[in-house]
């Protein structure tokens, strides 16, 4: 087990190492982790003080293992979305989240026709802001189109509302934003990875789900118990286990462990 360990910590130096060299080359391809994975693959090395515990104890200890990441700039994080959320039927562009549309990976800005940096955990939902930490964690950004990034600001995660432009099916109404189906289970799976990551150590707030759609600048963000139906209902699929292991391989070196067992949902809350 000592071996196994020390083995793992290498190999975290050299990527970290490897890494930070790459986020100099904006040249950077999406050709570095494109096969899917399985659970097993990372359950004895990577999960292994996880694996068979519930509750507390699991969310502690995918705390623990999820915690040991590589921090990005928010400048860098521009480059980051062109590979990790690359769309797979055209190399130029990105998929952007709630619209689902592709767009060219240059017309990233803040400009109408822009894409911008989506936090899913909206920023002000404890008021990290976009400094190095919650405000740069790629499993929880994503490119979005400028306009209706703006229409989903700070509001929480529920069921209902109205179309939009460019919504791509998603909804929205005055407190609540619904995305569209294909992404409803991706927006669970960050959104509680937000809540097991940042615990309120490393001088951040402990984020929580909860049942609510009011939270306004209170470090919670909801709803609960229609972020676990949108869980079970939409199930990752290859675009969002390819970009886990992109985070992980070229990029923070931590995954999203509900990406890899959804069911730990579940066996937390």
């Amino acid at each position: 087990m000592i071996a196994i360990r020390t083995r793992r910590r290498k190999a975290v130096a050299l990527a970290t190492a490897a890494v930070l060299a790459g986020l100099a080359a904006p040249s950077l391809t999406a050709t570095t982790a494109t096969a899917r994975t399985t659970a097993a693959d990372y359950d004895e090395t990577y999960y292994e003080d996880a694996i068979g515990k519930t509750g507390d104890s699991l969310k502690s200890s995918l705390h623990t293992i999820i915690s040991d990441q590589t921090r990005l700039s928010y400048s860098a994080v521009w480059e980051a979305l062109k590979v990790t959320d690359q769309d797979p039927d055209n190399s130029g562009n990105v998929k952007l989240l709630y619209s689902g549309i592709s767009r060219s990976k240059t017309l990233n800005g803040g400009n109408t026709g822009n894409w911008n940096r989506e936090h899913v955990w909206a920023q002000s939902h404890g008021d990290f802001g976009t400094s190095a930490g919650p405000g740069t964690d790629l499993h929880h950004l994503r490119p979005e189109d400028v306009q209706v990034n703006s229409i989903r600001g700070n509001k929480d995660f529920d069921n209902g509302g109205s179309g939009f432009t460019n919504s791509g099916g998603s909804l929205t109404d005055s407190d609540s934003f619904e995305p569209r189906d294909a992404v409803k289970g991706d927006v669970a799976r960050m959104i509680l990875y937000m809540a097991v990551r940042y615990e309120g150590g490393d001088s951040w707030p402990d984020l929580e789900p909860n049942d609510a759609v009011t939270n306004g600048s209170v470090p919670l963000h909801g709803r609960l118990s229609v972020l676990k139906e949108w869980n079970d209902q939409d199930p990752p699929d290859a675009f969002e286990e390819r970009r886990n292991q992109v985070i992980h391989d070229s990029y923070q070196h931590n995954r999203n462990p509900f990406v890899d067992h959804p069911e730990w949902v579940e066996a937390i809350w």
